[in-house]
């Protein structure tokens, strides 16, 4: 009998009652207690989160910075009930610390009283870091507190980022404040080259002036010294001038006192001045009889004084010549007057000879002298008002002469205190112009300078960033998480049950087919005893538990499909490769109980668990023992695992190509090792007869 035809009648076992039929539908389903419920179970835990249950503790008092009130604790709860992420419950810290004690939470997270005051440090001068405070109970469940880290390290990375945000804002607007500035500085500064341009100018223009004003005031100083030179000249001819205005005024003054008793009886001094005018007549008139008479007078005089002489001499001189006179004394003076006589007569004889022009002119003066009479005989009614005003004008020239003399002093002071004034302005003139000049040498380095600076400045603006309020919310966001994980799944599971599908659908097949063997032979034994072909016995025994595998597959992924949402990226190759898993696991565990009998069920489960924790089904492989990593290329269920991934969410089919090669070899294998043990089995032996172990 053929292959197919045994494994047909194995088969028909199962329809000659209820009990049968319904183990055979419990076979059958047997892979949805594994597969469906256990994926249902962990199809997507994540997204019922909102139902563990929590404590929030907010023990925030917010803070003001600015006059701008930050309350961060009441902001991350307020995100914390939006997000959804777990049933928060806002409670005492007493309360929570109880709950968390008791499981009544899972978790605790408390925001203490200084966390907006820390987080609004992070723009003062004594930054501090504000705590997310956040316990957990493992004893009430350990993965929550994973996920709980996991979590809140991005509560805390979005706490982070918004005090970031707030304190880099503030630089953002900072620079763009201190752009602004920078440009009005700029502007400033070229207001300020200007200025010092112009200053610069002006500084020449004042050193230029001021060597000019030192040059006049040279000038004037010379000047100036002149002047009080002239000045002490002048003071001292004024004063002898007034001097002599003043003696001319005594003199006046004391001649018109003399004058004035004569002019009182101006008849008497008209007939006096009459008298002087009628005399100088008469002594005109008589100036040329005495021209003529002096000559003979002085002739006759000096005769008659030698004789005079000689007679004295004789008689009076000489001793013995004549007798002594008694009158000689009077003889002497005789002797005398008549040598002075003569004398006089020559001189007037002299002088009348000599002075023949001057005699000319006296008459000519003793003519105006008569005039002048007459003119005094004609004025003399109004002479006393005459000599008064005289005096009168005497006197205010003598005034006025003393006060141009004081004038004069004062002004020689004055044009003396000038000098050195002037001499000490003409060397202020000269510090000044030196001054100038520095000051002139200094203006063309200011205006070097405030151009350096208007320069730098302007360079300066253009490159601190002037960023308006866009610019600077996205800058800021960025900076304030400057590194974000772009992640980025090439071939992305939708929930946590398609990740673990991979995982759970093997194992449910693997225990489909265990719990098959329980049920079916692995080896018929009719065939056994019949003495058929080995190969025709391993076949025969397989065959039916691999079409119940092919049957538990499309049953399986109906479920998953259709009830609880499994998309698969290549559906038709997943369910081929899935039949190919069957039948590999079939072969493997056919082996294993036509091998070792009893004992072989003991190994398909050790089998399985070592498959289990050498897959890589949850963690890498890598992350475990040394020892799972060294089985790990030697068992079925890895290939199974890493392939099913690729044909459900998609990839490279590489592996799906190298996994199909190891799980044929695998079947090929447990099948020819099947009939060996087939082989072995036609032989009838005491163990056989009576086994130490049976189940």
């Amino acid at each position: 009998m053929r292959s197919p035809k045994l494994a047909a009648l194995e088969l028909k076992r199962f329809g000659r009652g209820k009990l049968p039929r319904a183990a055979l539908v419990a076979l059958l389903l047997l892979p949805l207690l594994y597969g469906a419920l256990y994926l249902w179970s962990f199809w997507d835990p994540y997204s019922r989160l909102d139902r563990v249950p929590v404590a929030l503790v907010n023990a925030d008092r917010g803070a003001t910075v600015d006059g701008e009130r930050i309350d961060a604790g009441g902001e991350i709860t307020r995100k914390l009930h939006d997000s959804k992420t777990f049933e928060w419950h806002e409670v005492s810290a007493e309360k929570a610390a109880k709950g968390l004690e008791e499981g009544a939470y899972y978790l605790t997270l408390t925001m203490p009283a200084d966390f907006s005051e820390k987080i609004a440090s992070s723009s003062g001068e004594d930054p501090a870091t504000g705590a997310l405070q956040v316990r957990t109970n493992d004893a009430n469940n350990y993965i929550v507190g994973s996920i709980s880290r996991t979590v809140f390290a991005e509560v805390r990375s979005a706490a982070s980022a918004n005090a970031s945000r707030g304190f880099l804002d503030k630089i953002f607007v900072n620079f763009s404040d201190l752009h602004d500035k920078t440009a009005e500085a700029a502007d400033g500064a070229d207001r300020l080259k200007q200025g010092a341009d112009k200053a610069q100018q002006g500084a020449k223009d004042l050193a230029d002036g001021l060597d000019t004003a030192k040059e006049k005031t040279g000038e004037l100083t010379g000047g100036l010294q002149k002047l009080d030179t002239a000045a002490g000249k002048l003071k001292t001819g004024t004063r002898d001038i007034a001097d002599g205005t003043q003696q001319l005024a005594d003199k006046v003054n004391g001649a018109a006192d003399k004058a004035r008793p004569f002019l009182k009886d101006p008849k008497q001094l008209a007939a006096s001045a009459e008298l002087v005018a009628d005399t100088a007549k008469t002594v005109n008139k008589h100036f040329d009889t005495i021209a003529e008479k002096a000559p003979a007078a002085a002739t006759a005089t000096k005769r008659a004084a030698t004789g005079a002489d000689a007679y004295y001499t004789r008689h009076c001189v000489t001793p013995g010549a004549e007798p002594y006179l008694a009158s000689c004394p009077d003889l002497k003076r005789v002797k005398d007057d008549a040598a002075e006589a003569a004398e006089l007569t020559g001189d007037v004889s002299t002088l009348v000879k000599g002075a023949n022009g001057d005699l000319s002119t006296l008459k000519k003066q003793l003519g105006d002298l008569e005039k002048q009479a007459r003119d005094v005989v004609d004025r003399a009614p109004a002479l006393t008002a005459d000599l008064d005003a005289a005096v009168t004008k005497v006197n205010a020239l003598n005034t006025g002469a003393h006060q141009v003399a004081t004038g004069m002093a004062q002004l020689h002071k004055g044009l003396g205190s000038a000098s050195s004034g002037s001499a000490g302005i003409n060397a202020g003139v000269g510090k000044l112009g030196d001054g100038a000049h520095r000051l002139d040498g200094g203006m063309y380095k200011l205006v070097d300078g405030s151009g350096e600076l208007a320069g730098g400045l302007h360079e300066g603006a253009g490159k601190i960033p002037d960023y308006d309020e866009g610019q600077r919310d996205s800058r800021t966001e960025v900076m304030a998480d400057p590194v974000r994980l772009a992640n980025q799944s090439l071939h992305k599971a939708p929930n946590y049950g398609t990740g673990f599908a991979p995982y759970f659908i093997p194992l449910s097949l693997w225990v489909g087919a265990m719990v098959a063997y329980m049920l079916i032979a692995p080896m018929n034994r009719r065939a056994l005893a019949a003495g058929a072909s080995p190969w025709r016995i391993a076949v025969a025994g397989w065959l039916p538990v691999a079409a119940l595998g092919a049957a538990q597959v499309g049953l399986l992924m109906a479920v998953l499909h259709w009830g609880l949402g499994l998309e698969m990226a290549r559906p038709a190759l997943t369910v081929g490769f899935l039949v190919l898993v069957t039948g590999c696991f079939a072969a493997i565990v056919q082996w294993l109980n036509a091998k070792f009998g009893a004992a072989g069920r003991i190994l398909v489960l050790a089998v399985l668990m070592l498959q289990l924790t050498s897959a890589g089904g949850t963690y890498p492989v890598q992350t475990s023992p040394g020892f799972f990593n060294a089985v790990h290329p030697y068992l079925p269920m890895s290939y199974v695992v890493e392939s099913l991934r690729r044909l459900i969410t998609g990839g490279d089919l590489a592996p799906v190509w190298q996994g199909g090669a190891v799980l044929l070899a695998f079947t090929a294998g447990a099948l020819a090792l099947t009939a060996l043990a087939a082989r072995g089995k036609q032989v009838w032996t005491m163990d056989r007869l009576h086994p130490e172990l049976s189940l």
